[in-house]
């Protein structure tokens, strides 16, 4: 009886709307996940599935989609940077958000100093994590990228974007 039960869960999904619907009132981090290609061009996108895993040793991880240039970038290079968005740049995660060579263009960047990871948002993050990839799991359409943190920095005077429900809001004051 109960393996018809589970089986009869196992073959049921439910559809893809309600899926997002349901997923947009959790709030998650307004990422920007950069990492550096073969050709030594920058990629970028935002993401808002990124975590915490461990805090012995420090990892993180973040969802990227199977088509992204990033990613690309992310496996070839072996690294990345998560970089948390500052409260008032929501137009800088709306500008990563898109598929475009010129997402950089008016963004200024830095290199990591000393370690492999993407590019560090200078003027726009409250905080960021530089990452050598550790783990890639394939899941669904996306892939989790699973990172040693190797440096990182975080702001004493500024707060992170979240982002829920299709706009963007920070805890301040909370």
């Amino acid at each position: 009886m109960i393996d018809k039960m589970i089986d009869k869960m196992i073959d049921k999904m439910i559809d893809k709307e309600t899926f997002k619907k349901i997923m947009a009132c959790a709030p998650g981090p307004a990422t920007i996940v950069t990492a550096t290609g073969d050709d030594d061009r920058p990629q970028g996108l935002t993401v808002s599935a990124v975590c915490s895993v461990s805090l012995d040793p420090p990892l993180v991880l973040a969802c990227l989609d199977l088509g992204s240039n990033t990613l690309k970038a992310v496996r070839s290079s072996g690294a990345f940077t998560v970089n948390y968005i500052a409260s008032g740049r929501e137009h800088v995660a709306l500008d990563f958000a898109v598929k475009s060579d010129s997402k950089f263009d008016g963004h200024r960047w830095s290199a990591p100093v000393g370690v492999a990871g993407g590019p560090i948002l200078d003027e726009h993050s409250a905080a960021f994590a530089v990452c050598r990839v550790e783990q890639l799991v394939d899941a669904g359409d996306h892939v989790i990228v699973v990172g040693a943190v190797v440096d990182g920095q975080a702001s004493d005077d500024c707060h992170a974007l979240a982002y829920a429900r299709r706009a963007f809001f920070t805890a301040a004051g909370v």
